[in-house]
């Protein structure tokens, strides 16, 4: 069985610069651990690597599907295997560096096997989602399912269209199934890096990433997605960053407003993932200071984790 790295951590920790940090020192090589990160051309807004990094340090699922493409944790977790087994076999240790916790939970314990797609109950989903919008079935789905709710996006049609599906089909709920995933045998050796930070720190690296995008030019990155050929699909307009400005850039917003509501919804999706980091079992947690450079953090790191 490999052994697989895991650092995990909010959003806007600091994980791609520790990763990237420990990659030199240990001549490892990163796996993207982030949902959004597979698409094209959507670079600013998910805070991807840049060309320098990724020349320096091979990163695998990065940039692998177009915007108008979906991408399931099927697909991710093939992927994923894929290039754990490139890695080793180079003779370097994989880093799974990112802040998704459903694929970190499928690398680690497996996929969660729900019901069959019943593809009549998904038109009918589908339909109202375009005729109502996504937010109908996000409220339908507060109501059968809460837990589901709180971590599936309001424009996230695909897991909001599955989620209702499973409850319709089966009686039960998606969040309590997928606790089936918690006595799986594990699919890797996997040792859990954890980054932390105090709340007032972490809100304030996120308004000052967010303020970072946006001068770095986002608002014209998701005009330039949005004026392809082929539409984002629902996944990827579903991102925190793109929604936002889709909204500003469709007229139901004022880019300051669409701005903030940025910082608010990512302040959102970091308590969603301190959430889910609770779930998983003997993480090496690391608090990191508010002025602790990514060198000093990997110090720290490297005293207390043996890695082969």
């Amino acid at each position: 069985m490999h052994r697989v790295y895991f650092i995990l951590g909010c959003t806007a920790c600091g994980k791609g610069a520790v990763g990237r940090e420990l990659a030199r020192r240990l001549g490892a090589r990163i796996l993207s651990v982030d949902s959004m990160k597979v698409y094209r051309r959507m670079d600013i807004g998910t805070a991807k690597p840049s060309a320098d990094a990724r020349a320096e340090i091979p990163h695998y699922a990065v940039d692998v599907v177009e915007p108008s493409g979906a991408y399931s944790v099927a697909q991710y977790v093939a992927c994923a295997d894929q290039a754990v087994a490139e890695i080793r076999a180079a003779g370097a240790i994989p880093l799974a560096v990112g802040g998704t916790s459903l694929y970190i939970k499928a690398l680690m314990d497996g996929l969660f096997e729900g019901p069959g797609a019943d593809k009549v109950l998904r038109a009918e989903l589908s339909a109202r989602a375009a005729a109502d919008g996504t937010e109908a079935l996000h409220a339908e789905l507060v109501q059968v399912d809460p837990a589901a709710a709180e971590r599936i996006h309001p424009n996230d049609e695909k897991r909001l269209i599955r989620a209702l599906e499973v409850y319709r089909t089966t009686g039960g709920r998606i969040s309590e199934l997928q606790t089936q995933w918690d006595s799986q045998i594990g699919r890797y050796d996997c040792v859990l890096i954890g980054l932390r930070r105090e709340k007032s720190d972490q809100a304030g690296r996120i308004n000052a990433r967010v303020r970072q995008m946006i001068e770095r030019g986002l608002p014209e990155e998701v005009q330039k997605l949005m004026s392809e050929p082929n539409p984002l699909s629902s996944q990827a307009a579903s991102a925190v960053g793109y929604a936002e400005l889709i909204d500003h850039f469709q007229g139901r917003c004022r880019l300051d407003q669409a701005v903030e509501r940025i910082k608010i919804n990512t302040r959102r999706l970091a308590k969603k993932q301190r959430t889910w980091h609770r779930r998983f079992p003997n993480v090496a947690w690391f608090d990191l200071a508010a002025d602790e450079t990514p060198e000093a953090a990997v110090e720290r790191v490297l005293s207390a984790v043996e890695f082969e």
